[in-house]
């Protein structure tokens, strides 16, 4: 491996693939687990929530945090408000609205059938019930499902956009050294985490909506990882700050999982806990979250920045595998369920058949031309 050159950062590269394979791994464990998706072993298994849980308060955070990072990176690049917010509107909303079109349309229909009765075919569905724009047995349609990533995200970005055309370049400037200050020593580990405690504090009942209007206090917990993406891109110094922590945050991230995996456990499934156990376990859910992505963080700076021969391919994967991991879940767990396979083989053949699927859908899409921003690639 050859030594990371001073102008990117490869640990975050590889933060960012990492964070994506986890999610396809989490998704895949969504069809066993005792929550509720579209599409579920039966009978589903009650412990598979614990290891769920444990990365359960801070995958979608992470996501943020790099895609905050890469953000930051970009506009420097681009060097300026107006040709950042092109770049990711074409990168972001392109493929999106082909997804919600192609991609995404299985789920709901899968979903209608296995827990609402729907009686009719795929192509049925696709041309007479899909593009309603109202709801179908509770069921928004058309739905952009797993996809409400890249609607954050853009809406993110386009936040970031509109702040660089109104804040003057030296105002930015004081703004990001305050909050270098502030996040300097062990700030990075306590303050972002206190955030997160207060969030939570003043929403303790609000469930995530996905739905981007209705989803305030998601936001303020998402943006946050954001934002902290962002400074550690504009402001490195802050890498010294996760340095000193990392190890702590590792440490604190295990403690902090242990009453969080003992309320689960004790109280499993649809079991109602009492409220003080609720609480234990949603203030423990924050601090385990934010002190595992610091724990991530450090560790991809203090060992994976460095490159590798498939670091690029890799980095340039991850997008159309999100864009198609889950339909190939739910559509192979349908089978799956259809033919009563078993608990174990059908977790091997639901890895097995997703990885090859997303591999197929990234290497045939980046060799056509015209297909490759409908995946989320760049053209050549």
């Amino acid at each position: 491996m050859a030594t990371a050159s001073a102008g990117r950062h490869l640990g975050m590269d590889w933060l960012r693939i990492g964070a994506f394979a986890l999610l396809i791994f989490y998704h895949v464990g969504m069809y066993f687990v005792p929550w509720g998706w579209h599409v579920k072993i039966d009978p589903t298994i009650d412990w598979v929530a614990i290891p769920m849980l444990a990365t359960n308060g801070w995958r979608l955070p992470l996501l943020f945090l790099v895609s905050g990072y890469a953000s930051a990176a970009l506009t420097a690049k681009l060097g300026g408000a107006g040709a950042f917010a092109r770049s990711r509107s074409a990168r972001l909303l392109i493929p999106l609205a082909f997804a919600i079109v192609f991609v995404v349309p299985p789920q709901p229909w899968i979903e209608l059938m296995g827990q609402h009765g729907y009686a009719h075919g795929f192509l049925h569905f696709w041309v007479q019930d899909y593009f309603r724009f109202g709801k179908l047995d509770g069921i928004v349609l058309p739905t952009w499902q797993h996809l409400w990533f890249v609607v954050y995200l853009w809406a993110y970005t386009m936040l970031a956009a509109f702040l660089l055309a109104v804040v003057p370049g030296d105002a930015r400037a004081k703004i990001a050294d305050g909050a270098a200050r502030l996040l300097g020593g062990w700030g990075l580990l306590i303050v972002p985490m206190l955030w997160w405690l207060a969030v939570y504090g003043a929403f303790p009942d609000h469930d995530e909506t996905h739905a981007l209007f209705d989803d305030g206090p998601s936001h303020l917990h998402y943006l946050a990882a954001f934002g902290v993406g962002w400074l550690l891109r504009v402001r490195p110094v802050l890498f010294g700050a996760v340095a000193r922590c990392w190890t702590v945050a590792v440490v604190l991230a295990v403690l902090a999982f242990l009453p969080v995996g003992w309320v689960e456990w004790t109280w499993p499934g649809d079991t109602r806990a009492p409220v003080w156990a609720v609480t234990m376990f949603h203030v423990a859910r924050q601090i385990q979250g934010w002190a595992t992505i610091v724990a991530l963080v450090g560790i991809a700076d203090r060992w994976w920045n460095h490159d590798h021969p498939k670091r690029a391919m890799l980095a340039e994967a991850v997008f159309p595998f999100y864009i198609i991991h889950q339909t190939i879940i739910v559509v192979a767990g349908w089978y799956l369920l259809q033919a009563g396979v078993a608990a174990l083989p059908s977790f091997v053949i639901l890895v097995a058949v997703t990885a090859l699927g997303c591999w197929l859908f990234y290497a045939i899409g980046r060799t056509i031309g015209w297909l490759r921003p409908l995946i989320g690639l760049q053209r050549k």
